[in-house]
């Protein structure tokens, strides 16, 4: 198997202004994170380790090009960092790197959902 998977939870979403990183990328599927995290969003959207709900988003087969891009977007290790977590896809468990963010940061979004922000 050749590449990496990406959990995206915001703005890299389908419909979303910076998917446009991920459209010669494989969609795998719609996933929630196993663990519960925290979503918050001020003007971006941040996922934070502190349990309150699972995140939901979707994942991507992506190359070594494509996650160089991302973690240029998100500015890893510096701004946001990468990380590998467990998410639930078609009922089975697979790693996917994700984004976190280092401290709460705007609105709390309980219900890890991006798309409940009320935000494009």
């Amino acid at each position: 198997m050749s590449g990496e998977y990406i959990f995206v939870y915001g703005t890299l979403r389908k419909g979303h202004r910076n998917h446009r990183l991920l459209e010669n990328s494989e969609f795998v599927g719609y996933a929630i994170t196993k663990d519960k995290y925290s979503l918050f969003v001020d003007g971006i959207p941040y996922v934070v380790k502190i349990p309150v709900s699972k995140i939901k988003g979707e994942v991507y087969r992506i190359d070594k090009h494509t996650l160089e891009k991302l973690d240029r977007l998100e500015g890893h290790p510096d701004f946001y960092k990468r990380e590998r977590i467990d998410v639930v896809i078609n009922d089975r468990i697979i790693k996917a790197w994700i984004y976190f963010y280092p401290y709460p940061k705007g609105k709390l979004i309980e219900s890890g959902d991006f798309e409940d922000c009320g935000e494009v």
